[in-house]
Formats: structure tokens, sequence, C-alpha cells
């Protein structure tokens, strides 16, 4: 266990501060791509593919941030990661400016997938940071706050959150896309210049014998195998994912139904200061004795919602329900962190971080390539014929966007589902028993 230094809380709150920043502005960039293709194409399948690709490039190069943020200074890896992002959004600018529209939105021509995946490769490496982010937890905090921590991370992930939301949606609609990639790389270098000189004090990673691999997969399942119970939950937390990939592809095509884009943004912008209210519940009272028993009950709970707030055409519905949901993502979020932070050694921690958000990313793609297609054309005609209506009428009411609601509704209920049966298994129960102390870890070296 790592003894937190003098001052460490105070440097904590500035790299979650410095962070924060860095994550509004990507988010700004990247919600305002996926609100400015949809109105410009009205394509479901677009926005499918570009979310889906930014979840499968987070999936592919996860492992390799893991290592590197093991091996490294966090400050080193934070400072690496903001000048990759700021020169990927400036090239984004470039192409902006020699380009026209028509050809960037051209999703039969090449500039459209360099254009948005030039924004998507700047985005992906900004969450090196995040995962640096979550080791320093366990560098600066205690670890009886460390769920605490992590509340206040989902906190601050909502303030950034209703700012993107917000102004992404805001930008686009009043200011154009050139304006919006103005402002993202203007911040993105504020972030840099700050991060510059904050100081986190942290030893030299000792070097590891021999030649390590630049992707330590080996590493990363032996620290995950070492804690009983561990990789069941980030199974679980994979096929939560595969669910988390419909809400990806279709929630900003349905909020895009109910309202403008200008008023769209601000509503998910109210509705994610639910964010806020569920970081701060659980920066103030923790996760109870056992995180995962309360991972778990939230999950259903959000299933149960996922299924209903589009149960009908009515925005008050799907507002409200918005915003619980997303109440309840920071302590799904904080649970799973702070049982890593508990089970498995710091000096292993980046690559445990950066496999489980390979692995639980790599299932979004998934489900959103393979809905986005899907409810575009075999679901949502479907429920705009007399046979959909007549079957699914009662239940789903009327309305424009009823087949995107039944995709919602049995993603939900599958939600429901799995998060019940989880209780059941074998590996709830050992990792619950070994994060309260009651098992001994499995060594590494035996993994």
């Amino acid at each position: 266990m790592t003894e937190t230094p003098t001052a460490g809380l105070r440097t904590f709150a500035q790299v979650l501060v410095n962070t924060a920043v860095a994550n509004v502005t990507t988010s700004y960039l990247w919600f305002a791509l996926t609100f400015w293709v949809y109105l410009e194409t009205r394509s479901v399948l677009a926005t499918g593919i570009v979310g889906g690709s930014y979840m499968l490039l987070v999936a592919v190069f996860s492992i390799v941030f893991g290592t590197i943020v093991d091996r490294h200074r966090k400050h080193q890896v934070m400072l690496f990661a903001a000048t990759v992002t700021l020169v990927a959004f400036g090239v984004a600018g470039l192409l902006y400016l020699v380009f026209p529209e028509s050809a960037l939105l051209d999703l039969g021509g090449p500039m459209f997938w360099v254009f948005a995946g030039v924004i998507l490769f700047g985005s992906v490496v900004e969450n090196m940071r995040n995962i640096a982010l979550s080791t320093t937890v366990t560098l600066l905090v205690p670890v009886e706050r460390h769920a605490n921590a992590n509340g206040l991370v989902g906190t601050v992930q909502g303030v950034a959150f209703i700012v993107t939301s917000v102004f992404s949606g805001l930008s686009v609609g009043l200011l154009g896309m050139g304006w919006t990639l103005v402002i993202a790389i203007l911040l993105t270098a504020a972030a840099l210049g700050h991060l510059l000189f904050l100081r986190i004090p942290e030893d030299r990673p000792e070097a590891e014998e021999g030649a390590p691999p630049a992707v330590d997969l080996r590493g990363s399942i032996a620290a995950i195998r070492s804690a009983p119970g561990l990789f069941a939950l980030i199974v679980f937390s994979c096929f939560n994912n595969l669910i988390g990939g419909v809400y990806m592809a279709l929630m900003d095509p349905y909020g895009l139904e109910l309202f403008a884009v200008e008023w769209w943004g601000v509503v998910l912008g109210i509705s994610s200061t639910g964010f806020i209210v569920g970081g701060l519940l659980v920066a103030k009272f923790g996760l109870g004795r056992n995180p995962i028993r309360t991972m778990l009950l939230l999950v259903a709970l959000m299933g149960v919602l996922g299924a209903l707030f589009t149960i009908r055409e009515w925005w008050p519905l799907y507002v409200v329900g918005i915003w619980l949901y997303m109440t309840l993502i920071p302590a799904v979020e904080a649970s799973e962190q702070t049982v890593i932070q508990k089970v498995v050694p710091f000096t292993r921690q980046g690559r445990v971080f950066g496999f489980a958000q390979a692995f639980e990313s790599a299932a979004a793609p998934i489900t959103a390539f393979l809905i986005a297609p899907l409810a575009q054309f075999l679901i949502i005609p479907y429920m705009e014929s007399g046979a959909g209506e007549t079957t699914w009428g009662w239940l789903l009411g009327d309305g424009d966007a009823r087949g995107i609601a039944l995709v919602f509704l049995f993603s939900g209920l599958a939600m429901v589902v799995l998060a019940l049966l989880a209780f059941a298994t074998r590996s709830y129960r050992l990792l619950s028993a070994e994060y309260r102390g009651e098992l001994e870890p499995v060594p590494m070296e035996s993994a």
C-alpha cells in the first residue's frame, strides 16, 4: 500500500480540476461533432458508427495507455496526453479551413472519415489522463477516503457533462463547427499550460526486469487474477456496456427528434446535474460496506429507468428519466474504481484500469454498430407500419420515435436481469469477501 504524501488531497484537487477542464474540452468537441453530423445528414447510422468508433479506439489503446501510466510518472503521462490532443485538434482545425463542409460531411468520401478520425484520435488519447487520474487517488488520497474521492471524480465529470451538453448544442446551432473547433483548441492549450506548472509528488517507477513489452497484457491479467472475482466484475461491466452501446447510438437521435439542437444541448445539461448529485452523494456517504453489492443494485435500477423513460413520447418523462439515470452513474463507476484501488497493488493499477477500460469499452461498439443499422432499416420502419403500431401501440403509445423506444425497453429489461443474476455468482461472493479483508489475495507470481 502506498503512503499518501503531505498535502496529497490538495494536489489531488488540482489534478482533478485540470483533468476536468481537459475532459470538458474533448467532450465538448466530441458532442459537437455528433450533433453536427446528425443534423447535417439525419443519419442514425452515421452517429452510431462515429460513437462506436470512439469506443472501439478506446478499447484498442487502453491497455497501451495503462502500461504507459504504470511505467512513467503520472504528471509526465498527463503532459504527453494533453500535447497529443492539442496537436490532433489543431490538425482538425486546419482540415476545416482547407476543405468545404460539403466534403467533410460526405459520408461516402474520405474527408469525412479523416476529419472525424483526427478528432477521435485526440479525444481517445485524452483517456490516458483518466487512467492516470484513477491511480492518483491511490497515490494522493488516504485509503479510507478512496470511495469519497471517486465520488468527487463523478461530480467533476457531471460538471463537465453539463458544460459540454449545453455549450456543444449552442455552439453548433449558433456558431457552427468552425468556431467550435477554435474554442476547443484554445481550451486544450489552456489546460496544457496549467499542467506545466502542476507538480505531483511521486517516485520514479521501478524499472521492470528484462525487456518488458510495450503492451503488458500478461501483467494486466496476472494482477487481475491475483484478486479472486475481479475478472468477473470486469466481465459484468462489459455486459453492462453492451447495453450502454444502445444508449450511445440512439439517445441523441431520440432527443433531437423531441428538441431543436440548441434545446437538446440545454436539456442534456440540465438532466446531467444528476451526475453532480450522484457524485456528491458518494463523496459524502461513500458506497457502503460492500461497493460490489451497491453497484449491482444500482445497475438493476438503471435498467428499470432505461426501459421506462421512453415508454411514451413525452419530453418530461425523457428528461426526468435521463436525470435519474445519470444520478446513478457516478456510484456505479466509483464502485468498480474503489474495488480495484483496494485489491490491486499501486504499481499495477494503471494496467488493470487500462485492461478494464479496454475490455468494457470494446462492448459498447458492438451494440452501437449493430443497433444503429438495425434501428435505421428494420426496427424504426417496423414500428411505423400498421403491424408495429398494432402490436406495440398499447405499451409504447404513438409518436415518431417508437422504434427507438422499443429498443430502449428491451435493453433496459436485459440490464435488470443481468444485474440480478450476478448476485447469485461465486465471483460476487469471493470478491465481496476479499474487499472486506476476509480473503488473502493470490500472489501475482502464481496467478
